[in-house]
């Protein structure tokens, strides 16, 4: 029986490799400079003011607009780098999807007991908000910003084509590297220590899916539990 051939490393795409790079930082300035001018609060953070405004949902809309635009000029005449297909197999994936989702559930449960300056969650601003059922327009708005609009972006941008051009670095290599450059980009210090993982999470369920849909689901659910969670925290 003839052993499996093993498969050749992707080869490397320096000049996407540098744009995206370049992006990730401009990120990460544009989000820890927003955290420090805010007095603690990242640029992606969900506060009382912005989970009721139409504001809100606007300006978070043409910056992920804005910011698509970008990640599809990177991978421009090779949008197979995005990773946007079916999984090798849905039963399989969702399997795969669920592990994830318990594993970063109960990293969170033991983040919760670190002795923080503020909690991951109070960071971000998702804390101490009441359900105001006049703005409900503007919460649904925001939901579909954040539930839908930003995880469809994000896992383009980090587990699609950032984990694409990293490959030829190795499996391992490319997950750490995703995990932490989707840490840094929200501009937050304290929810590190969740969003690294989580980053690292999704990274190796795109690597064992060879697709993005699966973490756009996890994804989507994350953002939603913790939208939620602003309402019986």
């Amino acid at each position: 029986m003839e052993a499996a051939a093993v498969q050749p490393r992707p080869r490397p795409l320096y000049t996407r490799l540098a744009f995206w790079s370049v992006l990730v930082l401009a990120l990460a300035a544009n989000g820890y400079a927003a955290r420090f001018a805010g007095g603690g609060r990242g640029s992606k953070g969900v506060s009382h003011v912005s989970v009721y405004s139409y504001k809100t949902f606007a300006q978070g809309t043409i910056l992920y607009v804005i910011w698509l635009g970008i990640v599809l000029l990177i991978c421009i005449d090779r949008y197979d780098l995005l990773a946007l297909r079916r999984p090798r197999s849905w039963g399989r994936a969702l399997g795969l999807a669920g592990a994830v989702v318990v594993a970063i559930f109960f990293w969170e449960y033991v983040v919760s007991y670190i002795p923080l300056p503020q909690s991951p969650g109070k960071e971000q601003g998702i804390t101490d908000v009441h359900w105001e059922p006049a703005h409900a327009g503007a919460f649904a708005a925001n939901f579909t910003l954040f539930v839908l609009i930003a995880p469809f972006v994000e896992e383009l941008t980090f587990r699609g084509a950032g984990q694409s051009l990293l490959q030829f670095l190795g499996r391992w290599p490319s997950i750490v590297i995703v995990g932490v450059a989707f840490g840094v980009a929200h501009g937050l210090v304290e929810a590190l220590l969740v969003l690294v993982v989580f980053g690292m999470g999704l990274a190796w369920l795109r690597d064992r899916t060879d697709s993005v849909l699966p973490g756009m689901l996890v994804h989507a659910l994350f953002n939603a539990t913790a939208l939620v969670a602003i309402f019986v925290g």
